[in-house]
């Protein structure tokens, strides 16, 4: 098997801080080696920015890092950790020293800057990008009975992408849709704040809003534009049991064309005290209310 290790073909030497094979310790885990007196990660490796030209993505954060290698762990290329988090990275270090996949314990200072962000929680992973599927061969994977989607009709802000994931995780939602034309995309923050979301709900690249709109009604699903006001209240309205919510911009909503193509038109009901739910929590609410209904 070839190795994938920087900077040369073959595995690491003695000095370097990228580990080949890790002797096993107690329970045959990876030996729990201290990090070298400076910093592991130094030059490129520690400052490179994520490695998006290369098809890769880079995650952070333990819960993202971990439903990666639980689910698709041939993705993972390359992973950082603290020296603290051995521990809890047994088996992903011993699957990388079988794989021949290269770890490396680095400082803290390094984390941050590999994922740029202070909330990397002790561990970095740069994985293979998972590309969209098309709607079609979606359609083809559901199994009859009650399905749920999302369409992000304009969604852009990786924080408010990264809760929607984790809701959508949570209850069951068969896949995020995505324009033909939406830049949107998986990042390494939307996946920390999904906290292992991201992998539990696949996203859908669209065709033509119309093409698209009659394959989804053609598969028995009904689609429910969610606006601020002048819907039906979604705690009284009958929801289908096969349902794609229609989830518009943070700012600009959703667009009108697309709304007024849609079968429902679904608001929250509330005290009026503020003008609307930020758009990841009034996803949350709408998500329970179909779960509720199903």
């Amino acid at each position: 098997m070839t190795s994938r290790w920087p900077g040369g073909s073959g595995p690491p030497g003695r000095n370097s801080p990228w580990r080949a094979e890790p002797k096993p310790g107690k329970g045959g885990g990876p030996r729990e080696e201290r990090a070298p007196a400076t910093p592991a990660a130094t030059g490129d490796d520690a400052s490179a920015p994520p490695p998006e030209a290369s098809g890769e993505l880079r995650l952070y954060g333990f819960n993202a890092v971990q439903a990666a290698f639980a689910r698709r762990p041939d993705a993972i290329r390359k992973v950082y950790l603290a020296e603290a988090m051995i521990p809890r990275l047994q088996p992903l270090l011993k699957w990388c020293a079988a794989q021949r996949i290269g770890y490396r314990i680095v400082a803290e200072d390094d984390l941050r800057r590999l994922a740029a962000s202070a909330h990397h929680e002790g561990v970095v992973a740069d994985v293979l990008r998972e590309p969209p599927a098309t709607l079609a061969a979606w359609l083809e994977t559901l199994p009859a009975g009650p399905q749920c989607a999302l369409w992000l009709d304009g969604v852009g802000n990786p924080h408010n992408l990264g809760a929607i994931l984790r809701s959508a995780a949570h209850f069951g939602v068969a896949g995020v849709l995505l324009p033909k034309s939406s830049p949107l995309a998986l990042s390494g923050a939307a996946a920390r704040v999904a906290e292992g979301g991201a992998e539990a709900v696949p996203f859908v690249r669209l065709g033509r809003d119309e093409n698209s709109i009659a394959q989804l009604r053609g598969a028995g699903f009904a689609l429910a534009a969610t606006v601020v006001r002048g819907g039906d209240d979604v705690f009284k309205a009958t929801l289908p049991q096969r349902l794609v919510f229609v989830i518009g911009a943070e700012g600009e909503g959703m667009s009108p064309a697309l709304a007024a193509a849609c079968d429902q038109r679904l608001s929250i009901a509330g005290t009026a005290a503020v003008e609307s739910l930020n758009v990841s929590a009034a996803t949350a609410v709408l998500l329970a209310r179909w779960w509720q209904s199903r």
